[in-house]
């Protein structure tokens, strides 16, 4: 059996879906992959600054039921974005992902994104598990006023979730579907 969870971000930057393997299905390439209320994840967190759990709250999840953890801005000077420029936002931390069995996807804040436009300039950030830098993330206005950061902020949301690293297998030609390969509208407005 299997799971589909439906996400989206922000912005109509990015939909996708993400296909939950059961803990018995053969396919799975991490079998040893166990999840339960019982067993917990650690995510090992680095503070970079002195400010993060001072100044800057630690990263947390605003509710229970909440999928991603905010991120705030560790600044040592605010930040305006001007409508239509970029700008890159240090959080004072760093991670260790256990594994390549995982990923960390930084979002865009919904409210941040639909009431400024400020969202993440590549839509989303991947972390990939060997990287071991500060968590940064690039901002981009789209909205029409400047927008300013002061430190502190919660600027974006980071996720992680299980990742697969399907082994390529080349070949002439792709099995048939209805689709075909219909492109961007192909299915209907």
């Amino acid at each position: 059996t299997c799971q589909w969870q439906v996400f989206s971000v922000g912005h109509a930057c990015f939909t996708g879906m993400v296909r939950w393997f059961s803990l018995t299905d053969e396919r799975t390439p991490y079998p040893d992959f166990k999840h339960d209320k019982d067993s917990t994840m650690k995510l090992k967190c680095n503070p970079l600054s002195p400010k993060l759990g001072r100044e800057v709250p630690y990263p947390y999840y605003a509710s229970p039921g909440a999928a991603a953890m905010d991120l705030h801005a560790c600044l040592d000077d605010d930040v305006t974005i001007q409508p239509g420029q970029r700008a890159m936002i240090p959080t004072g931390l760093a991670i260790a992902l256990p594994d390549a069995g995982y990923v960390a996807l930084i979002f865009a804040r919904s409210g941040l994104g639909v009431k400024h436009g400020i969202v993440p300039a590549n839509c989303v950030g991947v972390i990939d598990s060997d990287y071991r830098g500060e968590v940064k993330v690039a901002l981009q206005n789209h909205g029409d006023q400047p927008y300013t950061v002061h430190c502190g902020d919660r600027i974006a949301q980071m996720a992680v979730m299980p990742v697969f690293q399907p082994e390529l297998e080349w070949t002439d030609e792709l099995p048939d579907t209805q689709r075909g390969a219909g492109g961007f509208g192909s299915t209907g407005m």
